[in-house]
């Protein structure tokens, strides 16, 4: 693992605590961490992915739109976060790896580390039910 300013590793930290799915990345948007209650959602270990390129999250996971057409990455709230440092939200569908898929909410919020230094991004999500 790479060496990561404070704020993040917290993150990390606090993530591999809680029982809602956590995906953190750094100001690239490169895949830092995800924990366990995501790998149920996303449909593979973290162990077995490791950290991935914006390129590559991105798609792999196939995001969709409510009509479950293709959704760009620049419509994903987490890429939003890279690009404006605010928080942002989103519902949308996920084909994950196993192929299934996953109706999911998510917010996600900039790592601002001391002095204002930007550091990342956080994407918390859940699974929605479709009414």
């Amino acid at each position: 693992m790479a060496s990561y300013e404070i704020e993040i590793i917290l993150n990390r930290q606090l993530a591999d605590c809680l029982s809602i799915p956590v995906f953190i990345t750094d100001i690239s948007g490169n895949l830092i961490f995800y924990n366990e209650p995501a790998e149920e959602i996303l449909g593979t270990r973290f162990g077995e992915t490791g950290e991935m390129k914006v390129e590559t999250w991105s798609t792999i996971f196939k995001p969709l739109d409510e009509k479950r057409k293709p959704l760009p990455p620049e419509g994903l709230p987490l890429v939003k976060t890279l690009q404006d440092q605010h928080p942002h939200h989103k519902v949308f569908w996920i084909e994950n790896l196993k192929g299934k898929l996953e109706k999911i909410s998510v917010t996600s919020y900039p790592i601002i580390g001391r002095m204002g230094k930007f550091l990342g991004g956080v994407a918390i999500f859940w699974e929605t039910k479709d009414t």
